[in-house]
């Protein structure tokens, strides 16, 4: 009896060790049914997404509800949360939806013009009509959303209005063929289309469509050589930047001392002259102008006054440097450096300019407020348009002021030999041109300078006579 009771519970703990162990397996695994209960549904004939469903075998059925009654509440409940039922057919279905969301585009529309000719090549209309759709519907589907990006990056925006019109201006023309005379019956009112017409429309068509592409053609080397050409003018300014704050900090560091003072020995002066001469013939003139600007405002183009022995500056009591107009001596003297100088249009306001030559030098639309062109060599130089509110011509009264010359000295409390030479300079259309400026360029500047002058010289006397 007891061996009879020891093999049935003996079997019924073997029984109930399997549905133990899958219990565990789908623990570990998220709740899925391992391979042979999958297998045991379907030949069962059970719905996929249900793991206990009714089965052909009714005992079968209920031995395994005996089996699972037999297990303790903890591991039952755990069971019944494990074996929960799973929708397998919404992932198959999600499956499939990822595969088609997958398909290359290139790829469909490449195997359709395969079998559309395919279907050409074994007389099957039905085969290559499917292909030729599905190939012009998958074309479209792509082309569509991307053709204003394709329109906006092939077709520049000043080009669009043109491509636009010749479109029209295309279809107006056979509009007005098909509808003419020339394709109408006598008595008729049908339209009868006129293909000769229309083929000479499409060679003139062709014709002017390979003419618009020279002409883009032509456009497209254009547009590169204008860009090619401003990369380039945008790397030599760069380097002409560079070159010129290079300048800047070894001018500082010839001229002052440790301490920060103006400590110019002769042989410093001649190399800093040297090295300016050298960086405004390689500059243009926005570079020339910033150079003058620098010196001017750093007071190294300004006469200053020395001491006899040393020959080191003079401070003025305010904090600056005194200036010595008759024996003063300069870090940096021009001289002839400008002679010719383009400076057209820049700016060159409160720059000291005197005494230097800028013989035939263009300042064509210059800002000269308040430069100081004092014993400044301007012979056939162009100043039209220049604007010459405040600037420095002479010192003195203008009456009594004359230009320098070689052998004079300057006379600053008269203004004799302290103004500028303007022999045969344009003056047309100076701007803000004061009276005693006037009154200078009419007296010294010899008949050409007086004929470009605003406002004439009638009334003053030509003192350079000639």
């Amino acid at each position: 009896m007891s061996s009879q009771q020891n093999s049935t519970q003996s079997r019924l703990t073997t029984s109930a060790m399997p549905d133990i162990n899958n219990q565990q397996v789908s623990q570990s695994t998220g709740g899925a049914t391992n391979s042979n209960d999958a297998d045991n549904f379907t030949s069962n004939g059970s719905e996929p997404g249900q793991i206990f469903s009714s089965s052909s075998g009714g005992q079968m059925g209920e031995e395994k509800e005996e089996k699972v009654a037999s297990l303790p509440a903890n591991v039952l409940a755990e069971t019944d949360h494990t074996l929960s039922p799973v929708n397998f057919s919404n992932i198959e279905v999600n499956i499939k939806n990822v595969a088609l969301l997958n398909l290359n585009p290139g790829i469909v529309i490449l195997v359709s013009i395969t079998l559309m000719i395919l279907g050409l090549a074994i007389d099957n209309a039905w085969i290559g009509f499917m292909a030729a759709l599905v190939t012009l519907a998958v074309s479209l589907r792509i082309i569509l959303p991307n053709w204003s990006k394709i329109w906006v990056q092939l077709v520049p925006e000043t080009w669009r209005a043109i491509v636009v019109s010749c479109l029209g201006l295309i279809a107006g023309s056979v509009g007005l063929l098909m509808l003419s005379g020339a394709n109408q019956a006598p008595d008729s009112r049908n339209i009868h289309i006129n293909w000769e017409a229309i083929g000479a429309v499409g060679e003139v068509v062709g014709a002017l469509g390979q003419i618009l592409i020279a002409i883009i053609a032509v456009y497209v080397a254009w547009r590169q050589y204008v860009i090619s050409k401003e990369l380039t003018i945008q790397q030599n300014r760069i380097t002409q930047q560079q070159t010129i704050d290079a300048y800047f900090q070894g001018v500082s560091d010839l001229a002052l001392s440790d301490e920060g003072l103006l400590e110019d020995w002769p042989q410093e002066r001649a190399i800093a002259e040297g090295r300016t001469a050298a960086i405004l013939s390689s500059v243009d003139s926005e570079g020339k102008a910033k150079i003058i600007r620098f010196l001017s405002q750093s007071k190294l183009l300004t006469p200053l006054q020395r001491d006899r022995h040393l020959g080191r500056p003079i401070f003025d009591g305010d904090g600056g440097y005194a200036e010595d107009r008759v024996h003063g001596v300069r870090v940096i003297y021009l001289g002839v450096m400008l002679a010719g100088a383009d400076l057209a249009g820049t700016d060159l306001r409160w720059t000291e300019l005197s005494e230097a030559n800028l013989v035939r030098a263009n300042l064509k639309n210059c800002d000269l407020v308040k430069a100081n062109l004092s014993r400044t060599i301007l012979y056939e130089a162009n100043l039209t348009g220049a604007d010459l509110m405040g600037t420095r011509l002479f010192y003195g009264k203008a009456e009594t002021a004359s230009p320098r010359n070689r052998t004079d000295p300057p006379n600053y409390k008269t203004g004799e030999f302290t103004g500028a030479v303007i022999e045969n300079a344009d003056m047309t259309n100076v701007q803000r041109l004061s009276d005693a400026q006037r009154y200078y360029c009419c007296a010294w500047g010899g008949s050409k300078t007086r004929a470009t002058i605003p406002g004439g010289c009638e009334e003053i006397p030509n003192k350079l006579g000639r």
